[in-house]
């Protein structure tokens, strides 16, 4: 995997991806930035939901659950000295569908956040990670 980041002017950036993907990246005002994109930790914590709802779409598939949306809420707390890593992340699943089984829910999440979440595993390194969810039927 490859990416590269170009430093635009102030605090902006251009992330790109080796996919061929590209995104703005800046800092605060407060600091010098002009607030033009998202800041580089919270990009990690995107990455982290995005990676867990994958993983947990695809378990909820395998499992023929009728999955219609899938929402996860994050919040994070981070130090208050440098570095400030992640000390505690809570993952929030909204899960709508049909019929939807608690216990598959329930084992998607389990599976994403023990085996599969390369994310949510990194991350746990230095923060608490925590997950709930509720259903939906729809």
């Amino acid at each position: 995997m490859k990416a590269r980041v170009k430093w635009v002017e102030g605090f902006t950036m251009l992330g790109e991806s080796g996919s061929g993907h590209a995104l703005v990246m800046d800092g605060p005002p407060e600091l010098g930035g002009r607030n033009l994109g998202v800041r580089p930790m919270e990009l990690l914590l995107l990455g982290m939901g995005g990676c867990t709802q994958f993983d947990v779409l695809l378990i909820l598939r395998k499992a023929r659950q009728q999955v219609t949306a899938c929402v996860v809420e994050l919040e994070a707390e981070r130090a208050t000295e440098d570095p400030k890593v992640f000390t505690r992340i809570h993952a929030h699943f909204i899960v709508s569908g049909h019929d939807l089984k608690e216990q598959q829910v329930e084992r998607a999440i389990r599976l994403s956040a023990q085996k599969y979440c390369s994310a949510s595993i990194m991350l746990g390194a230095t923060a608490e990670i925590s997950h709930d969810f509720e259903i939906r039927e729809v």
